[in-house]
């Protein structure tokens, strides 16, 4: 019975030794191996076989990209703001034996290491241009870190400033800042606006004139066309009446002398132009000898009739 629970001790045993030979290494990650005390190497994904009491795993090693959040640091820019900006690094390992040799703490080098050279970084800016460049910032940053983490087996692809802190005062300030600008841009808009508005009713009124004087002048020409063609029409009446009274004239003259008329009705119608020119307002007529006669003739003929 002994021996048997002999035999069962020593199989445990070689199946404990066996298992700890071997060494299956999952994907993405990597196994540093030493012998003795000394690197021997790194162990890739697959099974691995150590010897027992010799080799042992030394540092397991991630090798996907890792992301680390470091906490606020103070830093001081060039026109001598205090501020805190919390950083984040996004950085992989590259080589398991720099990485388990290099350094002690890789990853608290990392955060020491960010937090002197985001001060570096931000020393050389004044705030308004740390605000605003922040790509320029990271990249500084990211090519700075990779270049000191190189001999660690670490390379950084990224890093972003996650947030950045500004004093109460400070942030006081931009916001009176950030209003005041506000209302400058409304107030020259609301000028512009009014400026429009102002040369949109004198190309109004420019207009309306315009169009009043055009009317002005259409109305104009048409009084004048009126005036024109009651003159046309006053002056053709004028000389028709003209032409009725000379064809008149011509008529009765031709009458006249188609009834042959002897010397005393001429001398009776001269008597009646005579009578005619008395009966106006001159104050003064001259009598000429042939209507003396007339009027010798005129009374002789009265006084045949009276006897008659």
């Amino acid at each position: 019975m002994a021996g048997f629970i002999v035999l069962i001790i020593l199989l445990v045993f070689v199946i404990w030794i066996l298992s700890s030979c071997i060494r299956i290494v999952p994907q993405a990650q990597a196994l540093v191996i030493e012998r003795l005390g000394a690197y021997t190497g790194t162990c890739s994904v697959g099974v691995h076989f150590l010897i027992p009491f010799v080799d042992r795993v030394a540092k397991r090693v991630t090798l996907k990209e890792q992301v680390v959040d470091f906490a606020p640091q103070p830093v001081i820019t060039k026109d001598n703001v205090t501020m805190r900006i919390d950083t984040v690094v996004f950085f992989q390992i590259t080589d398991p034996k720099l990485y388990a040799y290099g350094v002690e703490n890789p990853i608290m080098a990392i955060e020491n290491l960010s937090a002197t050279t985001l001060r570096n970084v931000i020393g050389d800016l004044e705030l308004d241009e740390t605000l605003t460049s922040r790509e320029t910032i990271n990249t500084k940053m990211r090519a700075s870190l990779d270049i000191a983490t190189d001999p660690w087996g670490i390379k950084v692809n990224r890093v972003e400033l996650k947030n950045i802190i500004l004093p109460a005062s400070i942030q006081d300030a931009m916001e009176k800042q950030m209003k005041a600008d506000r209302e400058k841009r409304e107030a020259i808009l609301r000028a512009e606006g009014e400026k429009q508005a102002t040369i949109l009713v004198a190309e109004g009124k420019k207009q309306s004139a315009i169009l009043d004087a055009e009317s002005e002048k259409q109305a104009a020409i048409l009084r004048a066309e009126a005036e024109k063609e009651r003159r046309i029409r006053e002056a053709e009446g004028e000389a028709e009446a003209i032409m009725t009274v000379q064809k008149a004239n011509a008529d009765g003259i031709r009458f006249l002398k188609e009834a042959a008329p002897d010397a005393a009705v001429l001398q009776l119608k001269s008597l009646e132009a005579f009578a005619a020119a008395a009966d106006g307002q001159a104050t003064k007529i001259i009598i000429p000898s042939d209507i003396q006669s007339v009027a010798g003739l005129t009374k002789s003929i009265t006084e045949i009739i009276k006897e008659v």
